[in-house]
């Protein structure tokens, strides 16, 4: 349901809640890398996509243990910035990519359900965290390294083993239960659950439902077209008011120019059309 590219609410939730800011996904990209040679590894993956600020983001299920998993993840991660990157471009131009692993099995030993990592540059004897700067057009631009390199999360599915109360536990919760409470506020869980209701039909059912849905689509166009030639007609008649209006003002302005000269009331009349009652009350 992730990758569907339909569920895009779905996913920009899911990743909203993990990495703890708004996230808007721009397109799904293709999740196998290209070959460089006949023998160079393929880069699988179950999602990568970019996100509004041009970041890659790969995400990952793993249902069956793997002894150099670790090692796979890095290739990944590497292999996507090395696609997202073209000959003879700037460095500048390397993408952040975030590595996000939902796993069903034992990679090890530790007691929490969510492990992140990033790369930062401590000093070895102060303590301290390095901030890199550079130049960027004519202004001196602070960056720590983990805005740079790549960022991972180990979500281990089957440790969690408690209460949800945050978004962030009520989707880790759905990811080992499949289960949506349904005074979920979490985001992108409640679409989650509406697509989970399709997905469960039958072939017959999910048909007569794709029938309904596009049946009043219909309905929708047809009425909100109806609704804008109304407008259009209405704006027409306006139209056509205000031309009638702007013709019977300069009748009247020609007549109040013609009975200042003292032309009869009769050549007005033949002048301008207007009544001769009208005329005389001028």
């Amino acid at each position: 349901m992730l990758r569907n590219k339909a569920n895009f609410g779905v996913l920009e939730g899911f990743l909203t809640v993990l990495l703890g800011e708004p996230i808007r996904i721009v397109e799904i990209l293709e999740s196998e890398g290209n070959q460089q040679r006949e023998n160079d590894k393929f880069n699988r993956v179950d999602i990568k996509a970019r996100n509004s600020k041009d970041e890659i983001i790969i995400v990952e299920v793993q249902n069956t243990r793997e002894i150099y998993y670790l090692e796979r993840i890095l290739f990944g991660v590497a292999k996507a910035i090395t696609e997202h990157i073209e000959l003879g471009e700037l460095y500048s131009q390397v993408k952040k990519v975030y590595s996000i692993s939902i796993l069903y099995f034992d990679i090890g030993k530790g007691n929490d359900y969510l492990y992140h990592g990033q790369n930062s540059f401590v000093g070895v004897h102060t303590g301290d965290f390095l901030e890199v700067t550079t130049k960027e057009k004519d202004a001196i631009v602070r960056k720590l390294p983990a805005e740079i390199f790549p960022e991972y999360f180990l979500i281990r599915v089957n440790e969690f083993n408690k209460v949800a109360v945050t978004p962030l536990e009520e989707w880790i919760e759905y990811l080992k239960t499949g289960i949506i409470r349904p005074d979920t506020k979490a985001p992108g869980l409640e679409e989650a659950r509406r697509k989970l209701i399709y997905y469960n039909m039958d072939r017959a059912e999910q048909l007569a439902y794709d029938e309904h849905i596009n049946a009043v689509m219909i309905q929708n166009d047809v009425l909100s077209t109806a609704a804008e030639e109304g407008r259009e007609e209405g704006r027409q008649e306006g139209r056509q008011e205000g031309r009638q209006e702007g013709r019977q003002e300069e009748k009247i302005e020609n007549a109040r120019t013609m009975k200042s000269l003292n032309i009869s009331s009769e050549v007005i009349h033949q002048v301008t059309g207007l009544p001769i009652k009208d005329i005389e009350e001028l």
